[in-house]
């Protein structure tokens, strides 16, 4: 045993001795991470005191896990140029989610005191069953991504380093959950904005080196003179339209929905900070996805046809002879391996403080110390991480399945209470819980209806029409009270007992 963990660290140096890099890094986020936080707000949102370039940053990096290098980029392979509208999706959602949903939330959720989507959801409808019952949809759909991402870096260490597929997933669970439990939100922030950068030019050294070994732009009329592989430059070839439509929308209506995305928005220092956030985020999605969306459709051509999983494409370019030299090859290792924890830092903290605030806290009743409350956090963040590991080892589904699933729960279910409860006065717990029922429902059972429309339309458009109707039905929730007018009250109430 001991002689081949050595004969892997001989075979495999560079690769390890970046990784001692970067985990000296991520002890120093840690570190500066713990000294900062002074309560739980500080763990959870990062005080709301940070700036917009590494709250830019973040963004890009907590969407762009092993997920995109891994399965997105490797699905082309398969799909072909249908694939390719992934760039408009992904940069219009992005786009969308900074300049729809980013001022008012981010003020919003400060008026409120929120800390959480779900405890948004509860205030603005003054409904603790609505704020739970999204806690748990919450919770449902973090274990179907994280489950995606420690499989994807599953299969590339397993791939690269010659490692069996549960070390590698063990290696990860250690790791993440190391620097998360200890550095909370301002922690996976500043690593994020690193990882961001670090993924930027891993996209260009996967690019370039695919291009290189497929024959550069020749590899393209290759494909589309051969006979089994012409399809992959007609639309619909490799997968019809609708049905990509809908994996793309599932998969990128997240920006608007997913707790993880926009608990960034909370955390910006105040609202001018998103003009420049929107920006730093825009240009990062387009210039690394216009990268990464072709890969697959090269790797066609430098791999040959023999693969039916797309999920190995690109661990099948990691370990080809003549693709990228040692040092490349092994940058571009640890930079997915950064990208899987620039996501499952993320999530596990959206999980974990969930779980503590809006289900926990509702149940117990009572108020605890911001010390407790931080600690129970850091214990959740363990045990979803080792839940998630678990499933991992016999995962439900590929890559990008998985990634599409969680997406359309999101979409489904809080697109109506977070979209229309920024900008509609009207709306209550029923008409919230009634559309999360709703999206969930399509979900569900659209499969066996007969229709070839992927179910993250109607099931979105369903939840909508339901959220209108209850809403117009029932009478409006009461307007919350802010936290700055509490705090007043309260000083005029001591006040006045004083006097």
């Amino acid at each position: 045993m001991i002689g081949a963990i050595l004969e892997n660290l001989r075979t495999y140096w560079m690769v390890h001795a970046l990784f001692a890099v970067y985990t000296v890094m991520l002890a120093h986020h840690a570190w500066t991470g713990s000294r900062a936080t002074k309560g739980v707000t500080d763990y959870y949102i990062g005080g709301r005191n940070m700036g917009a370039v590494a709250i830019g940053l973040s963004f890009f990096a907590t969407y762009s896990s092993t997920n995109s290098f891994v399965g997105f980029s490797g699905q082309a392979y398969s799909w072909g140029i249908t694939w390719f509208l992934l760039v408009p999706f992904i940069v219009g959602m992005s786009f969308l989610a900074w300049v729809v949903v980013a001022p008012r939330l981010r003020d919003q959720t400060e008026d409120m005191g929120s800390l959480t989507i779900p405890d948004f959801i509860g205030f603005r409808f003054g409904s603790q069953p609505a704020r739970v019952l999204a806690s748990v949809i919450v919770l449902f759909a973090s274990f179907f991504y994280m489950t995606a991402v420690f499989k994807g870096i599953g299969n590339l260490l397993e791939a690269f380093l010659d490692l069996p597929y549960s070390v590698a997933i063990l290696i990860v669970f250690f790791i993440v959950v190391a620097y998360t439990v200890i550095g909370g939100f301002i922690s996976v922030v500043k690593t994020d904005a690193v990882q961001g950068v670090i993924m930027i030019f891993a996209a260009v050294l996967l690019f370039s080196g695919t291009f290189r070994a497929a024959g550069g732009l020749d590899a393209l009329e290759t494909l589309r003179a051969a006979p089994q592989t012409e399809f992959l430059f007609e639309w619909g070839g490799g997968a019809t339209v609708p049905f990509v439509l809908g994996v793309l929308f599932a998969g990128t209506v997240k920006f608007l929905v997913e707790p993880r995305q926009l608990s960034r928005f909370y955390a910006l220092e105040n609202r001018r900070a998103v003009r420049t956030g929107v920006v730093v985020s825009t240009l990062a999605f387009a210039f690394t996805y216009c990268l990464l969306t072709p890969v697959g459709l090269f790797a066609r051509r430098a791999l040959g046809d023999g693969l039916t999983d797309t999920d190995l494409v690109v661990p099948g370019l990691l370990t080809m002879d003549g693709v990228f030299g040692p040092g490349p090859a092994a940058f571009l290792l640890v930079a997915m391996v950064a990208a899987a924890m620039s996501s499952l830092d993320s999530v596990l903290l959206v999980m974990a403080s969930t779980a503590e605030r809006d289900i926990i806290g509702v149940a117990r009743g009572k108020m605890l110390t911001e010390r407790a409350v931080v600690q129970t956090t850091r214990v959740l963040i363990l045990v979803f991480a080792a839940i998630t590991a678990v499933i991992a080892l016999n995962p439900p589904g590929g890559i990008v399945s998985l990634t599409a699933l969680s997406g359309a729960m999101y979409g489904a279910c809080f697109g109506p209470a977070i979209l229309l409860g920024l900008y509609w006065r009207r709306g209550n717990g029923n008409s919230a819980i009634a559309s999360f029922a709703a999206g969930l429902a399509v979900l569900m059972f659209w499969r066996f209806t007969p229709f070839a429309l992927h179910e993250v339309f109607p099931a979105v458009a369903l939840s909508f029409v339901t959220y209108v109707v209850v809403a117009f039905v029932g009478e409006d929730a009461p307007p919350w009270v802010s936290v700055t007018a509490k705090r007043k009250a309260r000083e005029v109430t001591e006040s006045a007992g004083l006097a």
